[in-house]
């Protein structure tokens, strides 16, 4: 079986890559979340570029990306109300499960419906960043696996995994373009077996996850999911949906979609920028350990990711690709500073058992919220070239950031006080 448990590294190298109070199930859930991550790297670029060689439009792309995020906050929000009175284990097990029979789906089928179906029950991510059934259930349970001063750390180690092997997911996007060139693939095809790929990911997290320990509730689980932290945890919901909902005009596929429609870009061109600004992303996370310790977890979400709204919204206006370029890879050097700090306070500012329902609730809001970005965006790139969806985005996006300073700089977690 594949092992990515901390038995398999050496001490010295185990201190480094995690904070020294995590426990050994970590290693699993991060190796797991960097597999998935690699997968969704991949999906996200090709997804547009698949479904048009199928023969569907612009429209048709921004429908499947809205299904799939739909049906992950359904699946979510179920998972995370019902996870604090069952075995984690075996709901990541589950989900592992739900993520090879997408990929299955997608290699099969070629119609719109039975696509959007398998799209809407199953895993597929077409966005950059998580929104999956698994968010929840991983997110509760490494949160106990740290103390609460290493959390930030582990959350921030825990999201860098995603972005390296995201942005190597990105570059294998360009996989099928060289295959047909280099060895006559029809194009296609090769693309099919990249859905193959990723239902085969599917099933290595699931061998990771099956090497977890037991993950089941305490024999006096609370009646009620959420508790004493449930206004908290709606207030921050809310703020993060108006987010989200501003992301969901630009998630990857669809700032993919308007790079090959408005400078003629090409599939391996787009691969090696996306590659390029998830490295970004993974570098800056790190960044925001230091930087909350100094300043603190809102201010290193807010101070963080203004910059970052204004340099997607200048993007829309780029005289050639080369800005356009250099803007959006100045934005993912700063906009996911915010992705462990958020994590971390969410955990923090709630009880051990209210954590599953706290980061299903703080997720799903903020799926259905960025499931209505991607159609109406489709629309707008099937009017025009222009980047519309990024003004939008980034103009959301700095309404969240200044309401999060106003309501919550003040509310600080028991470690920063």
């Amino acid at each position: 079986m594949f092992n990515c448990g901390s038995a398999g590294l050496p001490p010295a190298l185990q201190v480094r890559l995690l904070p020294p109070s995590a426990g050994p199930a970590a290693w699993r859930l991060l190796c797991a979340r960097a597999l998935r991550a690699f997968a969704d790297g991949f999906v996200s670029v090709l997804l547009p570029v698949y479904l048009l060689a199928l023969g569907h439009d612009a429209v048709a792309v921004g429908v499947l990306a809205t299904a799939t995020l739909l049906g992950s906050a359904a699946l979510t929000l179920a998972v995370g109300f019902g996870a604090h009175r069952r075995d984690r284990r075996l709901l990541l097990l589950a989900a592992a499960g739900l993520m090879i029979l997408t990929g299955l789906g997608f290699a099969a089928l070629t119609e719109f419906w039975p696509l959007l179906l398998v799209g809407f029950v199953g895993t597929l991510n077409p966005s950059s960043g998580d929104v999956s059934v698994f968010l929840p259930l991983e997110q509760a349970v490494l949160a106990g696996q740290v103390d609460g001063k290493d959390r930030t750390a582990l959350f921030a180690r825990y999201t860098v995994a995603a972005q390296i092997t995201g942005a190597l997911g990105a570059l294998a996007a360009a996989l099928p373009a060289l295959a047909t060139d280099h060895f006559a693939v029809p194009e296609l095809e090769a693309q099919r077996a990249m859905f193959l790929l990723y239902a085969a990911l599917g099933a290595a997290a699931g061998l990771l996850y099956r090497g977890l320990p037991p993950l089941r509730p305490t024999t006096h689980a609370p009646e009620a999911a959420l508790g004493p932290s449930r206004d908290t945890v709606y207030r921050l919901a809310g703020l993060f949906s108006l987010d989200s909902f501003g992301g969901g005009f630009v998630v990857q596929s669809l700032l993919a979609l308007w790079l090959f429609q408005r400078f003629h870009m090409e599939l391996p061109t787009a691969a090696a920028l996306f590659f390029w600004s998830n490295l970004l992303m993974a570098a800056s996370q790190m960044l925001a350990v230091p930087l909350s310790k100094r300043i603190g977890l809102v201010n290193t979400m807010v101070l963080t990711h203004l910059p970052a709204n204004v340099c997607l919204i200048a993007a829309a206006f780029a005289p050639s690709v080369e800005v356009a370029v250099v803007l959006l890879l100045v934005r993912a050097a700063l906009s996911q500073m915010d992705v462990p700090t958020r994590t971390s306070y969410v955990m923090a500012v709630v009880t051990p058992a209210e954590r599953p329902a706290a980061a299903s609730i703080t997720a799903v809001p903020r799926s259905l919220a960025a499931a209505v970005g991607p159609v109406l965006a489709g629309g707008l790139l099937a009017a025009t070239s222009f980047g519309w969806p990024l003004v939008i985005a980034g103009g959301a996006k700095i309404v969240y950031d200044l309401l999060l300073l106003r309501g919550f700089r003040h509310h600080k977690p028991p470690e920063e006080h």
